[in-house]
């Protein structure tokens, strides 16, 4: 889905676990170390037309090294109360809301 805003992290790859994955990914999309901490959301999210997805959002408070857009068309840091203003995909939205109403962190 081109052009939408989203979280990063990716696929948990066969017999790793999910915190492990994140820091993968952040290394991977960003060149960050990242320490990982608990989980604040678990979403289930439907497709029209078919198609699931789990995701599973973390905080992430620490990392070590400089951010670095190895894959996206643009990064950005926001303010909670702003992040409605952007384009995320779908199976984001519940938390965007959840985070820019001070529901959670």
């Amino acid at each position: 889905m081109p052009l939408k805003w989203e979280f990063p992290g990716g696929k948990i790859e066969e017999g790793e676990q999910p915190r492990d994955a994140l820091r993968r990914e952040l290394d991977e999309e960003l060149g960050i170390d990242a320490t990982i901490g608990d989980e604040v959301r678990r979403i289930v999210h439907e497709y029209p037309g078919g198609g699931s997805v789990e995701l599973r959002f973390f905080v992430v408070r620490e990392f070590r090294g400089e951010l670095e857009n190895k894959i996206f068309k643009d990064i950005q840091w926001a303010e909670k109360s702003a992040l409605k203003s952007y384009d995320f995909l779908e199976a984001d939205l519940t938390l965007v809301e959840d985070l820019s109403e001070g529901k959670l962190l």
